[in-house]
């Protein structure tokens, strides 16, 4: 008994010292930690969705609508400034940066077109045999330059000795019959010779006369002028044979089809002996799609550019009133002048046709537009600097560019060297980013 109550007064003795022990390890719940927990709570309704209608935020540290709008004004005000650029007048100097005025005007655009240059048929002449026979000389060479009325070959031809043989014994025979008509004449008026030999002395004289005006047309028709039948008589000339062949134009021989000793003139003989052409002008034979034929004038300028870099500029001569079955394009020739014969016809080039100018509200140079953000802009003047403006652009030309929107008539803008003001764009971009 007594062993059982010592023991109980063991465990209780460790219990009583036990107790304070495990009370302190308990959490207890203070103050603060009811504030924590109360502040976890507020940041959690603060940071979680607002629903729609839902006012609990308007609590003192909590963003309204108000705030919001207002940090969406400042990132908008933000990127406006961004387009502003603060430059001194002394800075626009120094940056060679010319400002023009944004003023109405015409403008023509130009109209593409595919080209090939060819000879002026007007220029081109085909040096024929007239007569048949054979050649004797051929005078020029391929590329050679000839004039008009030089003599390029010699042909031997016997239709040319008949001919000429033929004009001869008319002018002897008339020759003859004109002094016997003329001492019939004589004795006539003196009363000496009968009527009846007066007449037959005159209708003589006449037909003889007409022999040789038949036998003269007979050399025209060959192709002998005035002067070389004049200097056509017996004894004058060692060949009657020889027929020479003289250029119709002036220019340079692009053709030769026939050689020494070839047959000409004869029914299955060739016809011709060169090919001239004066390539001092020629002509660009153009394709023009139906669509844009009523835009094109004969007398609009051309401007003609070859693969090499070579340009010039031409003009509209001809437009076809047929079009094409396969491409249903016209064509339209273009003159070209050549004088330093640096042209070759045969060569493909392009081509664009200055159209008639049609009214523009708003101009400006085409060194004033800047792509920015994949969007065409332009630099207006400021008190500050420099505004970027976007814009829309309407036709072009070489040097100028309309403007449809964005830009009105007058507004002063940067003309030269914008690529430097885009530059100082990008870097007040990459410095807001930041």
């Amino acid at each position: 008994m007594r062993k059982s109550l010592i023991v109980e007064a063991v465990l209780a003795s460790v219990l009583l010292c036990l107790f304070p022990v495990v009370s302190l390890a308990a959490p207890k719940p203070a103050h603060g930690d009811h504030a924590e927990h109360s502040h976890a709570g507020k940041d959690d309704r603060r940071h979680a969705p607002a629903k729609p209608g839902d006012v609990r935020n308007h609590g003192k540290g909590e963003p309204t609508n108000k705030d919001v709008k207002a940090d969406h004004d400042h990132d908008e005000k933000g990127l406006e400034d961004h387009g502003d650029l603060a430059m001194s007048p002394a800075q626009v100097e120094a940056a060679r940066i010319e400002v023009g005025a944004a003023s109405s005007g015409a403008i023509a655009q130009k109209l593409a077109a595919p080209g090939l240059v060819m000879v002026d048929q007007d220029r081109l002449a085909r040096v024929p045999a007239k007569v048949a026979g054979s050649v004797a000389q051929l005078r020029k060479k391929l590329g050679d330059r000839v004039e008009k009325g030089e003599i390029v070959a010699i042909l031997d031809s016997r239709e040319v000795a008949d001919a000429k043989s033929e004009f001869l014994s008319a002018s002897v025979a008339f020759d003859l019959q004109k002094t016997l008509f003329d001492r019939t004449q004589i004795l006539w008026d003196k009363k000496i010779a009968t009527e009846q030999a007066w007449l037959q002395a005159r209708a003589t004289y006449v037909a003889t006369e007409l022999r040789v005006g038949l036998a003269r047309q007979k050399l025209v028709s060959l192709g002998f002028d005035a002067q070389t039948i004049a200097a056509l008589t017996p004894g004058a000339s060692p060949d009657l044979r020889q027929y020479p062949v003289q250029s119709p134009i002036a220019g340079r021989v692009i053709e030769r089809k026939v050689d020494i000793g070839a047959a000409v003139g004869a029914n299955n003989d060739p016809s011709e002996l060169y090919t001239v052409a004066d390539l001092s002008s020629l002509w660009v034979d153009l394709s023009v799609p139906m669509a844009d034929l009523d835009k094109v004038r004969e007398g609009q300028a051309v401007a003609i550019s070859a693969p090499g870099g070579r340009e010039a500029r031409g003009r509209i001569v001809f437009i076809g009133p047929v079009l094409n079955q396969e491409t249903r394009a016209a064509r339209v020739l273009a003159s070209l002048p050549n004088p330093d014969l640096a042209w070759r016809p045969g060569a493909y080039v392009a081509a664009r046709i200055d159209l008639t100018p049609g009214p523009a509200a708003v101009l400006v140079p085409r060194g004033a537009i800047q792509t920015i953000e994949g969007k065409p802009a332009v630099f207006v003047r400021t008190d500050r600097g420099f505004e970027r403006r976007s814009v829309r652009l309407g036709k072009a030309d070489g040097d100028r560019v309309e403007v449809v929107d964005g830009l009105a008539e007058g507004e002063k803008i940067a003309a030269t060297n914008t690529f430097l003001l885009k530059a100082e764009l990008g870097k007040s971009a990459t410095s807001h980013d930041h």
